[in-house]
């Protein structure tokens, strides 16, 4: 009786050289920059260009960590409880019933309004 092992062994092989590859096709594959969105180019080139160059890109990064910066205060506002500059499990599960609270209640005004529509 023959060991088995050679098959496996090769089997093995075939399956990293097919991993290989797979990750070189990958890396070949250069996924195009998707660029500031229109809205954000409409409003940070200040120059009308079409691009954002340097300044306008920092000052861009400069409001959108403002804006995140407000909206991670306005939650700990909202949800931290305890006030330890955490919002913990108990305190998440609070937004989180919020949030599918509002969810519920957008859903339902669709739907009223899709009514009010075919009526």
């Amino acid at each position: 009786m023959k060991p088995a092992y050679p098959r496996y062994i090769l089997a093995g092989l075939g399956l990293l050289a097919f991993a290989t590859v797979s990750v070189f096709a990958e890396e070949g594959e250069a996924k195009p920059d998707k660029g500031p969105s229109k809205a954000d180019l409409a409003k940070y080139d200040a120059n009308k260009d079409g691009k954002l160059d340097e300044a306008e890109l920092a000052a861009m990064k400069v409001d959108k960590d403002a804006k995140r910066e407000a909206k991670q205060k306005e939650r700990l506002e909202k949800y931290d409880a305890n006030k330890d500059s955490k919002v913990d499990k108990a305190e998440r599960e609070a937004e989180t019933a919020d949030k599918e609270k509002a969810k519920a209640e957008k859903q339902a005004a669709r739907e009223a309004k899709k009514a009010e529509k075919h009526h």
